[in-house]
């Protein structure tokens, strides 16, 4: 699907040829990834940051097949489609992808981005705190950047989905 008015949602192969394409127009591609369930202000807070590490910023998007099994069941709450069609409207995002992998790790060896931005909420092998970074070995055998940004505390779809679910907000 593609709303040029929007910004594209991208097939896994016109999200290879846009990070091809970047590469030759010595655009600083910057991507990232995630569930993006119920958007947020720390997930706008952090796609903008994202954004600024680069020219350009596409967003691997988990596929709801892979929502549920990393979130749990009810999850996610709001379909990949429209899901998407959020990230893609916001100003920040330049392009989505949609992927069925546990991790983004083959997403990113396809598309091999000089950055690879995640949350602060995860950590690099050599930090020894924090989540590790599943793609990490795979941004550092390609030679890609990986950056960690800031996590804002208390901005989480989890915790938001628990807020309404007690007290019907």
């Amino acid at each position: 699907m593609s709303n040029d008015s929007l910004g594209p949602v991208l097939s896994r192969t016109e999200a290879i040829a846009f990070a091809a394409r970047c590469r030759a127009e010595r655009r600083r591609l910057v991507v990232t990834n995630g569930c993006f369930d119920v958007i947020h202000a720390g997930h706008v807070a952090y796609l903008i940051a994202a954004r600024s590490l680069g020219d350009a910023l596409l967003v691997g998007l988990n596929a709801d097949i892979t929502v549920a099994a990393l979130k749990g069941a009810g999850r996610p709450l709001s379909p990949q489609d429209d899901r998407a069609a959020v990230l893609v409207a916001l100003r920040a995002v330049d392009a989505v992808v949609i992927f069925d992998e546990p991790t983004a790790g083959p997403l990113l060896a396809e598309l091999r981005p000089p950055i690879y931005a995640k949350g602060g909420d995860y950590s690099l092998a050599s930090s020894g705190r924090g989540i590790p970074l599943p793609e990490e070995p795979v941004v550092r055998g390609y030679g890609g950047e990986i950056r960690l940004l800031p996590y804002l505390d208390g901005r989480s779809t989890s915790a938001l989905i628990d807020r309404i679910r007690r007290f019907g907000v």
